[in-house]
């Protein structure tokens, strides 16, 4: 299983921001996906999932302005992050449980400025 992360980057408040992860190793259509945040001396916390049938689900901070999408032609995984604020700040990392185990990729970094 390998996942790549990237579009992490440096944005002002209220910009926006597109994360993407390929995914492979495993057969990603079946597969439920999630994105994950890990901000400076804080524990990972989830921030959005999406089933194998596309149905998503997120933290209550990033309702309303985070959306996350699949692409399964391309096993991709995407977080579409708008409006960000400075509590945005953190690693964001990709994942999927396969085999009874949880992966991740290496995440990427966003960093949000007010």
């Amino acid at each position: 299983v390998q996942l790549v992360e990237s579009g992490g980057g440096l944005v002002q408040a209220g910009e926006s921001l597109r994360l993407s992860c390929v995914a492979s190793g495993f057969i990603f259509s079946n597969s439920a996906m999630g994105w994950y945040r890990q901000a400076p001396g804080k524990q990972r916390e989830l921030v959005a999932t999406i089933t194998s049938g596309h149905s998503p689900n997120y933290t209550d901070s990033v309702k309303g302005r985070f959306t996350i999408s699949r692409d399964n032609a391309k096993n991709t995984v995407y977080l579409q992050m708008n409006s960000l604020k400075p509590e945005d700040t953190a690693v964001y990392y990709c994942s999927t449980r396969f085999m009874g185990n949880y992966y991740w990729g290496q995440g990427t970094q966003v960093t949000v400025s007010s």
